[in-house]
């Protein structure tokens, strides 16, 4: 892309999708959003990739909205384009049947705060700083309380949305936002060890389980058990259920291709 703010590329089985738009701190602009979500859809349809890695260059995450960009708008429109651009990216991360793993160096603010919640795993140094920033400027977190709802508990939220305030990674990683925190220094090599772990799982089971942890919870006990019966029973039979079991007599690593 010509004046990308984001940057996709293949490193072995894995896809990095980067944010690089330092200058306004990566910013939710319209522009980024649009190749943002481009980006996420080609790593999703790419055959090599097994896994999707978002990170970010600069000492920023995502500050969350184009405040200036939204401002203009509606100025010259009278209307805001609002946070339904956020949407399809959302969805993306969230129902991507590859892993997604979210690399945190910096602050997280507002918009930002939704991409770190529908990842599925997220690694943040010690010294990053989240925010649910949008009470402070006047509106909610609205879209992004879709896949923040389901990381975090009540308490929290109510907490953390009303008052808008800062709180650390080791915060975050209490309420259930992160996975794991870790030095700075320590960044690159917690993120190659998840993505060397992640690359020895089936890459089937591996989405049937983003599936089953969505489906679950909202489902009663008696439909629950009789689906996931019926998935244990059609996994256990299918191709890599097969492989993996042969993989494990025979004491060898097993062949996902």
């Amino acid at each position: 892309m010509s004046d990308s703010l984001v940057h996709w590329h293949i490193e072995g089985r894995t896809s990095k999708v980067t944010l690089d738009s330092p200058d306004n701190r990566n910013a939710l602009s319209g522009a980024l959003l649009e190749q943002l979500l481009t980006a996420l859809q080609r790593a999703g349809a790419d055959a090599v990739t097994r896994v999707i890695w978002l990170g970010h260059t600069g000492d920023v995450f995502c500050s969350g909205a184009d405040l200036k960009e939204q401002l203009q708008t509606f100025r010259q429109t009278g209307a805001s384009p609002g946070a339904g651009g956020l949407v399809p990216i959302l969805e993306e991360l969230r129902n991507s049947p590859k892993p997604v793993v979210a690399e945190v160096r910096g602050a997280v603010r507002g918009g930002g705060m939704g991409l770190v919640a529908a990842s599925d795993i997220v690694i943040a140094s010690e010294s990053s700083t989240f925010a649910f920033s949008e009470a402070r400027v006047g509106v909610v977190p609205a879209v992004i309380a879709v896949p923040v709802l389901e990381r975090i508990g009540r308490a929290a939220a109510l907490e953390l949305f009303l008052t808008g305030r800062p709180f650390s990674s080791a915060e975050a990683l209490r309420a259930g936002l992160l996975t794991r925190v870790v030095p700075s220094e320590q960044v690159d090599r917690e993120m190659a060890t998840v993505l060397a772990e992640l690359l020895k799982a089936a890459p089937g089971a591996q989405a049937q389980i983003k599936r089953l942890i969505s489906r679950v919870p909202g489902l009663a006990p008696e439909i629950a058990y009789s689906e996931m019966v019926s998935l244990s029973q059609r996994l256990f039979s299918g191709p890599e259920g097969q492989e993996g079991m042969a993989a494990f007599r025979e004491r060898r690593p097993p062949d996902w291709a």
